[in-house]
Formats: C-alpha cells, structure tokens, sequence
C-alpha cells in the first residue's frame, strides 16, 4: 500500500514554519524512470510505451477517494509520448502534487527550507508503491513545468478572510496586469477573488470555507484531494477562539511564464525542483503580486474622514495643483466610493467612454491624502515575516 500521510497534531506548536511551495509540475524524460507496474495506469501504460503507439495516448494514475479518506496521498501522474530526436516518440512522465499534502496529510502547515530532502524522498517512496521507479536525487534535480507558490495568513482578531478578499477586488480595474487574457472573478460567493491569465492566477479565498464545501462536493472547492483534510474540518468546525485563514496563491502554470517573471525580479535560477524550493523565491514571487495588486489601489479608496468638510479640506491642501473643478469631481468620486465599489461604479457609467472612465482613475490616482491604515498592509506583513500559523492551538 502507498504510505500514509503523517499529519502533525493540532496542538503541536508550529512555531518557526516557513511558507513555501505548495503544488508542483515536475516532467520526468524518458532516461530517469522506469515503469514497473504498467497496469496501475489507465488505460495501461504499454500503450504509451511502445513506440509510435504512444503518440497522442495519456495514461493516468490519480489517488483515489477511498485512499484520500484514509489519509493517503499520493500525486496525481500522467505518462505521454512527444516526437524526440530522429522522429522518435520518446515517453515523459509528469507529476503534479502538494508537497505539504505529501508531507503532512494537509497544506494548512507549511514546508520549511530543511523538508526538502524528506519531501524527495517520500515521493521517491510513493512513486516506487504507484509502478515508478526513480530517486530522490534524480527528482532533485528534474525539471519544474508549473509552481505554486502560497501563504496561509491567519486572523485572530474578528476579522475575516470576506473583508480582506473585498478590498482586493477594489483594488481591480478593467486594467490587465500584464496581458490581454486577463480576466477577474469573484467566486464562491465572495470567498475567493482571483485574477487569470493563461500563464498564471493570482488567488485569494477562505481556506477554512473551502474545505467546508469540500465536505458537501469536491467540485465545489477550489482546492482538489481535499477530502485528505476531512479530520481537520471537525477541530475547525469546533474552534472556540477568533480564527480563520485568508489564503494567497500565486500559481504559474507554465515554463514559459517562469522564466521571464525571473528574470524581472533578479531571480537566477534553474527551473528545477531543489533550485525552487527556496523560501526567499516564494517571498519574493508573493510580493511582486501584492506590489502590484497595491499599485491598482489609491489613496482615495483607503482614506476615512470624521466629516465631509475634512474630506474637502484635506483633498484641497494636499492638493494645491489641483483647480476648483477637479477638486470637486475627486470630492464627489470619493462620495460615491463609499456606496458602490469601482466594478458597479463603472457599470452605472456604461454609456461614458472607456477613455473618459480611466482619465478619471489616472486623475484619482495622482491625489496626495495622509497615510491611512491600508487593509493590505496587513496582508503585506504577514507575507514578509516567513512565518506561518504560529500555532494550530488557537483553535481553542
């Protein structure tokens, strides 16, 4: 049987954890496996095995939900032929899993830079029960097709995952990060925001309300193979103290995107498993995100007056290039702001031009008000502490 998970007790004190990599694509040429049990995968792997036979057939092996249910995790592979050297067909092998699922039966804890070497050698372990044979050393150094790089942040002050994932959808205009394809969504009723593109997602949901509406339907939650997390829902379910967790992912989904998104942040790296598995890239891919998620935000949104003469007063001073006229449109723009967000404001005003709509954002933008308390620092400074949950015995 496939080895089973070793989850750390909830009252065990986690202090000192480091976020890192959640989910990794690793791609496994031909020359570093072997296939010893073809028939756990379907359809069987001789398919893809023998030759030009192969070519255009996948063969499949996931966990299943009985495995899941009894604290098994296993990754998800998939065994396919592509054309190699000489017109050969020649068979890859990927493997897709959460590294702290694989390590600890859940991801609400995260890895630490020291679990690499236990991490690669579980998996060599695993894979060996599923018909692969490999090393720890070879997968060490395999290539890495897509990463997700993520942070549990916890809230223990009555605040909640909803406030934070609303503020992050202000921050959201029709302004694409870096690509056409980009799209905005709202999903799960309000618990998750996320913005796609086809290289990459950028996501931010209630960890805790997903895995409750993974009880009723897997297909509901964001996460997959969450049923391998079902005892921790009746501890959470349970808690008698202040605490949910906002979640931020940050999921590159491809090689393509990998390199120059390096290359823009002075990262140097191979794109292999151990070169990646490094806490200071996670950091610094999670913060290239929230700067820019920070960089759609303006002052205006995050400002609070006692009074609107103060409002007045207070764009007026700090604004002293501006005329009466832009004085009084940013006065009202601000007014409105705090009825309708910036989607349903630009809804009402379909009928304006697109160019009217963001000369009024760049005008907006470029307003100097007093530094206020901004809901996304917060999120910022739970980012740069490399710590995570400090301990799961707030659960109460």
């Amino acid at each position: 049987m496939p080895l089973a998970c070793n989850p750390v007790p909830l009252g065990k004190n986690l202090n000192q954890v480091i976020y890192m990599i959640d989910t990794i694509v690793l791609l496994l040429p031909h020359e570093t496996f072997t296939i010893t049990k073809p028939e756990l995968f379907k359809p069987h792997a001789g398919w893809v095995l023998h030759g030009q036979k192969g070519a255009g057939i996948y063969a499949k092996q996931n966990p299943t939900k009985k495995e899941l249910k009894d604290g098994i995790y296993k990754p998800r592979l998939t065994l396919y032929s592509s054309l190699a050297k000489h017109n050969a067909f020649e068979p890859h092998l990927k493997i897709e899993l959460s590294l702290p699922k694989l390590l600890f039966g859940n991801n609400f804890q995260e890895l630490r830079y020291k679990d690499f070497d236990s991490v690669a050698k579980k998996l060599a372990s695993v894979l060996e029960q599923m018909g692969v044979q490999t090393s720890a050393k070879i997968l060490a150094h395999s290539p890495v097709s897509g990463i997700h790089y993520a942070k549990n942040i916890p809230l223990t002050d009555g605040s909640t995952p909803y406030h934070y994932i609303q503020k992050i959808k202000e921050a959201q205009t029709n302004r694409t990060l870096d690509a056409q394809e980009t799209r905005y969504k709202m999903t799960n009723e309000g618990l998750c925001y996320k913005w796609h593109c086809n290289a990459y997602e950028v996501v931010f949901y209630d960890k805790i309300q997903d895995l409750q509406k993974a009880q009723k339907s897997e297909k509901r939650a964001l996460e997959k193979d969450n049923l391998l997390q079902a005892p921790l829902f009746k501890k959470l379910k349970a808690r008698t103290k202040k605490f949910e967790v906002l979640r931020m992912e940050v999921r590159l989904n491809k090689r393509q995107k990998i390199k120059p998104l390096f290359e823009k942040l002075g990262i140097r790296s191979d794109l292999s498993f151990k070169k990646l598995f490094k806490p200071a890239i996670a950091r610094k891919v999670l913060l290239h995100y929230l700067d820019e998620l920070a960089y759609k935000r303006f002052a205006l949104l995050d400002y609070k007056a006692s009074h609107d003469k103060l409002l007045l007063s207070t764009i007026t001073l700090n604004n002293l290039h501006l005329s009466p006229k832009q004085v009084f449109m940013l006065f009202g723009f601000k007014k409105a702001l705090e009825t309708m967000n910036l989607r349903e404001l630009r809804n009402m005003l379909a009928h304006c031009s697109p160019r009217a709509w963001q000369r009024l954002l760049v005008d907006a933008k470029q307003v100097m008000l007093p530094k206020t308390h901004d809901s996304l620092d917060f999120i910022r400074n739970e980012v740069e502490k490399f710590k995570t949950l400090t301990r799961l015995t707030m659960l109460g």
